[in-house]
């Protein structure tokens, strides 16, 4: 299924290789930029996210799937899902996940890995679903580099069916202030030295750190969920906030 024709920009104000290709998106996060950044990392993406991570990256998606509490026969949205692997964890229970991103590098990766699952074309913004179609939506690690966090949020609350919900997982601030001192310095210093030596665009880790330091603190996140509609809006820290779970539900319908 492809997704409606994507918004593109035609300014690019990020870091060019010396092929002309843009090497890392910008904080504005221009869809175009954004997408293909993430078509040149997508080789190498699962590889350089596990050695980044200490192999945590993995963890914290199958505690996404145990979040969301999905049975088997329901009906997820995994949007950003990149090249599936946070879509593997539904897939293998039993349920019924759609895996949807904008980098169409990523999907076609993900297709070579994961012929069974259905990758969609989609944009954050404009999903290709009609409303009330999923029994939870869900999002991880791609939230940050969406221009319009509202507006995501919004139409995620559109495609999701009453009483449904919505789980995000992304980059928050370790609740710890001595260890958010010393996460930042790793941020901004040896994480884009590591990347250099796994990652096929190196360069994309320094947007990755700024967009990370940038980023709302869980309460502030929960906010931007309620603001967009949701409710009973909650969140759990991970490796000591580094990572933050957010969950919330939609309003179930209303009684005639």
């Amino acid at each position: 299924m492809q997704g409606p024709e994507r918004t593109t920009a035609c300014v690019h104000d990020g870091p060019i290789g010396e092929d002309g290709t843009m090497t890392r998106a910008s904080l504005d996060k221009q869809p175009g930029d954004v997408a293909a950044m993430f078509d040149d990392v997508a080789a190498k993406y699962d590889l350089t996210n596990d050695v980044l991570s200490l192999g945590q990256d993995r963890r914290w998606r199958r505690l996404v799937r145990e979040t969301v509490g999905a049975q088997r026969g329901d009906t997820v949205l995994d949007i950003a899902a990149g090249t599936g692997t946070s879509s593997e964890p539904f897939a293998d229970a039993g349920v019924n996940v759609v895996p949807a991103d904008f980098s169409l590098g990523m999907l076609r990766v993900g297709n070579r890995r994961r012929p069974d699952l259905a990758f969609t074309a989609a944009d954050a913004l404009r999903l290709p679903f009609a409303d009330d179609s999923f029994d939870a939506v869900t999002m991880s690690f791609g939230l940050r580099n969406v221009v319009g966090t509202r507006e995501a949020l919004e139409e995620f609350l559109r495609v999701t069916r009453p009483g449904g919900s919505l789980v995000i997982c992304e980059f928050s601030h370790p609740s710890n202030v001595a260890f958010r001192t010393v996460y930042s310095k790793y941020l901004m210093r040896s994480l884009p030295t590591i990347a250099r030596k796994v990652s096929s665009n190196p360069d994309s880790y320094v947007y990755l750190a700024e967009s990370i330091l940038a980023w709302p603190d869980q309460a502030g996140m929960a906010h931007l969920i309620t603001e967009a509609g949701w409710r009973d809006v909650a969140w759990r820290n991970l490796s000591g906030g580094i990572v933050a779970l957010h969950r919330a539900t939609k309003a179930p319908a209303a009684i005639r």
